[in-house]
């Protein structure tokens, strides 16, 4: 089978760019599942239910989260209540949403688990400890983390703890499309960072002269996304679904 993974959509040029070349991509890599990080796919960031619907009439199976899952108002009841939506689940117990959505496509079971780094971001549940707690519970060998993590070394140690235990770990939140794709210990695909998709020239989606104002300055800026032309960043893996062994994947960037 193989999963096609999206990096971070930005606003509404991710959405546009994704709604106009997504169904070539999934011709093109013979796509059976779509994850689809969509926190950033909001007005502003975040996550808000006219977004999420779009993702999902784009075909995306799974939509994750990170940092910014609980940005927008109303989100807390969004994961309440949609079965797609996940968001990291090192959250404190108790919060809104889950952390790991079961795909049931007879005879195949598919999870997909969102984890959030701690480093340099919230100072949540240890993802090491997480994962273990979460894959005791597990009833499938088809596993696919979205690893939502701000430093490369906590994503790199991550992605090596991961390795033989699931069938990939995509790294997201830089923004920043990463070339070290591979397969661990012969079992699990890795990338530090799947990229975004969004306005290919800005600062991470956002206009660059603001960006540009807030770094030079020191000063408050409102960010505004870039109006630049959009591309997609993203993975797809192929793997073997009754072993849960990745044995491909490719690193995706399509303008």
């Amino acid at each position: 089978m193989n999963i096609l993974f999206i990096g971070d959509v930005v606003g509404q040029n991710g959405l546009s760019i994704l709604e106009k070349r997504i169904y070539k991509l999934k011709r093109e890599y013979e796509i059976d599942i779509t994850v689809i990080n969509g926190e950033n796919s909001a007005v502003g960031n975040g996550i808000d239910r006219a977004s999420l619907e779009r993702l999902i009439s784009l075909g995306a199976d799974v939509v994750t989260g990170g940092n910014h899952s609980f940005k927008q108002v109303g989100s807390f009841e969004l994961h309440e209540t949609s079965s797609r939506l996940i968001r990291p689940a090192n959250y404190p117990e108790g919060a809104a949403g889950r952390g790991v959505c079961l795909l049931d496509m007879p005879p195949v079971k598919i999870a997909v688990i969102n984890l959030l780094g701690t480093t340099g971001l919230e100072p949540l549940e240890n993802p090491f400890g997480c994962i273990d707690r979460i894959l005791e519970k597990i009833d499938t060998p088809n596993i696919f983390v979205d690893l939502h993590a701000e430093a490369t070394s906590e994503k790199k140690a991550l992605g090596q703890y991961h390795a033989g235990r699931v069938t990939a770990v995509i790294g997201t939140h830089t923004h920043v499309q990463t070339a070290d794709e591979t397969i661990l210990n012969d079992h699990t695909a890795y990338i530090t960072d799947v990229g975004m998709t969004g306005a290919e020239l800005s600062v991470l989606g956002v206009d660059s002269k603001k960006a540009i104002e807030r770094f030079r300055f020191r000063t408050p800026v409102r960010f505004e996304e870039s109006a630049n032309p959009g591309f997609i960043n993203g993975a797809a893996v192929s793997f073997d679904e009754k072993l849960g062994k990745a044995y491909k994947i490719t690193r995706i960037i399509m303008r």
